[in-house]
């Protein structure tokens, strides 16, 4: 059997994922965060988003 290359993501997902990063990037800069508030930001955020989601 001839093995197969599996690959998962891609270009597309690499792109969306600097996107993110600069968009984030652009967040701290533009609310001029501090690095508490940064890191608040990441642990509460995801909860936030997905109680919005549901």
């Amino acid at each position: 059997m001839a093995q197969e290359n599996k690959r998962r993501g891609g270009a597309g997902s690499a792109l969306a994922g600097t996107i993110w990063f600069i968009g984030f990037l652009f967040t701290i800069g533009f609310a001029k965060l501090v690095w508490w508030q940064i890191l608040f930001g990441i642990v509460i955020w995801p909860y936030y988003l997905g109680v919005a989601l549901r």
